[in-house]
């Protein structure tokens, strides 16, 4: 069976290339148009087609222009000698004024009208000169009028020729390139005119084919103006053809209004169509000749491949195929987009590595190693021109390292050398001065050199950890690009109709994500100056979908057809309130301290206070630049351990100036209230929840002390009514005279019955101060987060019925 089918497909190939070969490349197609086309009469005497086609032909594909100007001269011929020699002159004059005046104009595509009209102009009024010996009023006017037609016909081929000559096309079809390709599919049928089968016209039978392909591919309206313009020409070709145009178009409408009953529906179509028109158009003594007509058209309709049709209907707009191709083309282009982020990702991780590996590579080397090349530099510029080297290194090898040695190691711990071992060098020595300057001055390159190294490990570091933040963003950014986009033509149709039978006024709905939890739905209503989605539309999609709905945005534009758009979402969870209390030491306008909320990505909320060393402006600036620096890296996206850890990098190489700051860090997620605490430096925060207190502490040093630390995380599950308090030092440690700030500040937060944030935030700091004797000698700051469940501000409206929705649920 295998066999069979390569055989079968080897065949095919086989087919298709020789079909390639001898229509496209041989330019066979091309002649067969062409030789129609110069058939194609209208009006009795005007052969408007003949021209437009060479000057197409000649402007894309020149090298066949040979073939064309032989088919359309052929073509002529067989109506009337002297229609091939009017095609031959027109040709000629066509060239002519090409070659005068292309090179006057670079858009050729623009000139090639003027120079078809003039030539159709010049050619017409010369040969009836040539054979009348004068130029009637008649002439002037046919001239003109032929002249016209071939204006408008060298647009309208210019932009037809291209889509069958082809063999491949990339791009879909627009509707006035569907009507230029119906327009020369029709004009090359007027080249049939007069061809009879046992008494049937070709012309008649290939217009209604026509129409039955396009009804079948696009529809009602594609159907009936195809028919109306194919019966257009016709009728222009043939004054007997006239009624052909209602019979195509109302065919047209009819077969494409049945096109959900397949070819059977679309040919019963056209045969009621025939019947109808039929009789009312040339009465019984025609209708046989005209319905076999119709049934011959039928017949080829059915029996054309189902593979040919497909293909036209890629080109339409509107049809299953079209959306079919459209979204293969955007799924190729989306996943060489994700393709090249993922790229990008590994380049990031490439070089992330590279950067951890140079800092392994640096890594402390072997302590004794280090002490004798430290003492082999101060020997060699103090001991290589003494007279006593070989008494001292080669004798007394031992004693002399170790002498140095404790020299070094004394003056390394106490930044003085020792009494004791200094007579002691001294007496062994005889340049012990000039030795212990040289260690000196050795220990103190040693030392700056090992600093410097160490700064460079450091910002080996931080790069390595911003390239892995940066890779795995990109790499989360490449998977949220390949995510398809679901097909939820059902359930916007469902949701359109529910509102709808309520009464509610929808333009359309379009769902982007429709996941529990994570709903992305886009509506356009007729107005929102009321608050008609929040009061209205929202609580009738939280019942329908059965979970909480909210406006997400409202676009304040009107678009032309009087509607807006209006996104809706999930509602989160957990909402959180914050109140804030601050005063600076000694009551001045600035405090050392600075705090931050905000609510990031990824549905989560921020609360965090920074504690700058000192007090003053200098300390709100590093506070302040700390904080600024942590939201910005948070909103990119990057983990917050690896944020942390990067603004530390940052602080630690900015400035050689010993300023550091606390970081007191609270990560909520608002879905499931979980929260995360990354206490850099600050002081223990405290969870209250009813009577009971809990403290939440971790141990860090301040930011920029040290390069490299790892960052502690303390997880809590909050739950609804939890309030959380944050604090600086200023706070925790405000009164002197108490010895355990803990179980005092426990005991005060557990004795305040407030519940609101604010109100709350105001006590802890006025009950501090009060504690202290009324002084400030600190920067004070206290963040209070009240976390609560988020309940929708309006009810949830009942529906008559419920609309039972497929959707994935939320993954836990």
């Amino acid at each position: 069976m295998n066999g069979d089918n390569y055989l079968k497909e080897s065949e095919t190939d086989r087919f298709g290339k020789l079909f390639s070969l001898i229509f496209y490349k041989w330019g066979f197609l091309i002649f067969i148009i062409g030789f129609l086309l110069g058939r194609a009469i209208i009006l009795s005497e005007m052969l408007p087609f003949i021209l437009p086609f060479f000057a197409a032909i000649f402007l894309l594909k020149r090298e066949k222009s040979t073939i064309a100007m032989l088919a359309l001269i052929a073509g002529a011929i067989t109506i009337d000698p002297m229609n091939g020699g009017y095609a031959f002159v027109s040709i000629l004059t066509f060239l002519f004024l090409y070659r005068l005046f292309n090179r006057l104009y670079d858009n050729k595509s623009r000139l090639l009208p003027f120079l078809v009209f003039a030539a159709i102009f010049i050619s017409k009024t010369l040969l009836a000169y040539v054979l009348e010996g004068t130029i009637t009023n008649y002439v002037w006017l046919v001239s003109v009028v032929e002249g016209g037609l071939s204006f408008i016909l060298t647009m309208i081929f210019i932009q037809s020729v291209p889509i069958i000559t082809e063999r491949k096309r990339k791009h879909s079809l627009k509707n006035e390139e569907i009507i230029c390709l119906i327009i020369l599919l029709a004009s090359v049928m007027t080249g049939t005119i007069g061809w009879i089968f046992y008494g049937m016209a070709a012309e008649n039978i290939l217009a209604r084919y026509l129409v039955l392909i396009f009804a079948f591919v696009g529809g009602a309206a594609i159907g009936s103006t195809v028919g109306v313009v194919t019966g257009l020409i016709l009728s222009l070709a043939s004054v007997a053809s006239l009624y052909q145009m209602s019979l195509l178009a109302f065919s047209g409408l009819l077969g494409g209004l049945l096109k959900d009953g397949k070819k059977i529906g679309v040919g019963i179509g056209l045969l009621v169509g025939t019947l109808l028109i039929g009789l009312y158009g040339d009465g019984s003594g025609t209708i046989t000749l005209t319905v076999m007509e119709s049934l011959v058209a039928i017949l080829i309709f059915i029996i054309t491949p189902r593979n040919l049709i497909m293909r036209i209907s890629k080109y339409i707009p509107g049809t299953a195929e079209y959306w079919k191709e459209q979204q293969q083309y955007l799924r190729k282009f989306r996943d060489v987009t994700a393709g090249k982020v993922e790229q990008f990702s590994t380049l990031f991780q490439t070089l992330s590595n590279s950067f951890s590996s140079a800092q392994v590579d640096t890594d402390e080397e072997d302590p004794e190693r280090e002490v004798d090349y430290f003492l082999s530099n101060v020997t060699e510029k103090t001991c290589q021109m003494c007279f006593r080297k070989e008494q001292c290194w080669t004798k007394n090898f031992d004693k002399t390292y170790n002498h140095m040695q404790e020299i070094m190691v004394s003056y390394e711990n106490e930044h003085q050398v020792n009494k004791r071992l200094k007579v002691d060098w001294e007496r062994y020595c005889l340049k012990a001065e000039k030795v212990i300057h040289v260690i000196q001055h050795e220990l103190n390159q040693y030392h700056a050199g090992k600093k410097l190294k160490r700064q460079l490990l450091e910002s080996r570091k931080l790069v390595a950890d911003q390239l892995l933040g940066v890779s795995k963003v990109m790499g989360d950014f490449a998977k949220e690009i390949q995510k398809e986009r679901e097909n939820l033509q059902i359930q916007e149709e469902q949701i359109l109709d529910a509102l709808r039978d309520a009464g509610v006024d929808i333009g359309h709905v379009e769902i982007f994500q429709l996941d529990e939890g994570n709903v992305d739905i886009e509506i356009s209503v007729p107005t929102n100056e009321h608050g008609e989605c929040e009061k209205i539309v929202a609580p009738m999609l939280s019942h329908i979908l059965e979970e909480t709905i909210v406006v997400k945005k409202a676009d304040k534009n009107y678009y032309p057809n009087g509607y807006t758009n209006v996104s809706f979402g999930s509602a989160k969870q957990f909402v959180v309130e914050t109140g804030i209390a601050t005063v600076a030491k000694g009551g001045a306008w600035i405090s050392g301290d600075s705090y931050s909320t905000m609510e990031i990505g990824a549905g989560k909320y921020a609360v965090a206070i920074s504690d700058g060393m000192g007090n003053g402006e200098r300390a709100h600036l590093e506070s302040n630049e700390t904080l600024q620096l942590l939201q910005n890296i948070l909103q990119s996206g990057i983990e917050e351990t690896v944020a942390i850890k990067s603004v530390n990098s940052v602080l630690s190489l900015r400035s050689t100036d010993e300023i550091f700051s606390t970081l007191d860090l609270a990560m909520i997620d608002l879905q499931d209230a979980s929260a995360k605490f990354l206490k850099i430096g600050s002081t223990p925060s405290f969870i209250k929840r009813g009577d009971k207190v809990f403290m939440v502490e971790a141990s860090n040093l301040p930011m920029g002390i040290i390069n490299e630390f790892d960052v502690d995380v303390v997880s809590e599950q909050l739950k609804a009514g939890d309030l959380l308090i944050m604090m600086s030092d200023g706070i925790f440690d405000g009164p002197k005279h108490v010895e355990n700030s803990e179980a005092w500040m426990k005991r005060i937060i557990k004795e305040i019955k407030a519940t609101e944030p604010q109100e709350v935030a105001d006590l802890i700091i006025e009950q501090v101060i009060r504690t202290g004797d009324n002084k400030i000698d600190d920067d004070m700051t206290v963040v209070v987060a009240n976390v609560k469940r988020n309940l929708p501000r309006w009810a949830t409206i009942p529906m008559y019925q419920t609309v039972g929705l497929n959707r994935k649920k939320k993954a836990l």
